[in-house]
């Protein structure tokens, strides 16, 4: 299961956001490509891309807690494990293979993919699963603009993702006890693949993705618990019928295939009516405790998806 442990982030302040924009207008056109330490360790570099309307007014989480505190299994179960393990990890060069219910399979390169399609910083809550929650500035694209790519085909319900297997670059992939599966699976109803709010994140805080975070490409979809956004994307797989999750797979009981945000639907093992707002506020929880919003505030957009199924059934 996702670890439930008392956090322990340090409070800090935030860069204002008129400075943070001015930062990176003065970073001027950027690369798409990684640059690499001489450990060959990622770093982050410039990421171009337009501002959007998809913003809310909520502070912005620190990027220092954005990218080391956060889940990705493959590199271990703990908070701190993605960022001091991720070292090792290549995210070039970097292919997707899109297929299964279309009219143009296609296996697509990062590079194509930042060439290709327009990015735009896109300000997002994000709700885990676990109670607790962050507001990124992601920068990515719609996920439709990649299905019209491959035209899918009349009996195209579902989207499947599956995230990469490297056990010799994530050590969380290696050894003889394994929290879950491998590879990492996850998907969406074609609707909510197609939403306008669904996107393939490449970045976040005006750099590339870091390899904690998920490089380099990843989901995003923001009415929904954390662990749906499933992070080094390596097959995009259309089908007709619901494809397998991951933490679906381990524990139905406890994580659904929507994982919709609602606040009236605990966890079995913990409330879902307030979460931790990382990055603000102090003391033994690390985080300013505030309310869960259903859909996680974006119900206005997303609720119609819903009309007619009974939600205390999909959280």
């Amino acid at each position: 299961m996702p670890a439930f442990r008392p956090p322990h982030i340090p409070s800090s302040e935030i860069t204002p956001h008129d400075l943070y924009l001015s930062r990176r207008s003065l970073i001027g056109a950027a690369a798409g490509g990684l640059a690499f330490g001489l450990a060959g360790k990622a770093l982050a570099a410039p990421l171009a891309a337009k501002p959007s309307a998809y913003k809310v007014a909520d502070k912005l989480t620190p990027q220092k807690d954005v990218t080391t505190y956060n889940n990705f299994y493959e590199f271990g179960t703990d908070k701190s494990d993605p960022a001091a393990n991720s070292g090792k990890f290549k995210p070039r060069p970097w292919t997707i293979e899109v297929g299964g219910l279309v009219a143009k399979p296609q296996t697509i390169d990062i590079e194509t993919i930042l060439s290709s399609f327009p990015m735009e910083e896109r300000v997002y809550r994000m709700r885990c699963v676990e109670a607790w929650s962050m507001v990124i500035p992601w920068i990515g694209f719609p996920l439709s603009a990649l299905l019209d790519k491959v035209e899918p085909l009349g009996n195209a319900k579902y989207v499947a993702f599956q995230t990469v297997v490297r056990p010799e670059e994530m050590p969380g992939q290696s050894g003889f006890f394994q929290p879950i599966n491998w590879p990492y699976l996850d998907g969406l109803r074609m609707d909510e693949a197609r939403h306008p709010l669904t996107i393939l994140a490449t970045g976040l805080y005006g750099e590339t993705l870091p390899n904690q975070n998920g490089a380099p490409i990843r989901l995003v979809v923001p009415w929904k618990y954390g662990f749906k956004g499933i992070k080094s994307i390596v097959k995009i797989t259309l089908t007709e019928k619901q494809p397998p999750c991951t933490w679906n797979i381990l524990a139905p009981n406890e994580y659904g295939f929507y994982a919709n945000v609602n606040p009236k639907v605990d966890h079995p093992r913990w409330s879902q009516a307030t979460e931790r707002r990382i990055g603000e506020g102090s003391g033994l929880f690390g985080g300013k405790r505030i309310d869960t919003l259903p859909f996680n505030g974006y119900a206005d957009e997303v609720a119609s998806l819903y009309s007619g199924m009974d939600l205390t059934k999909y959280y």
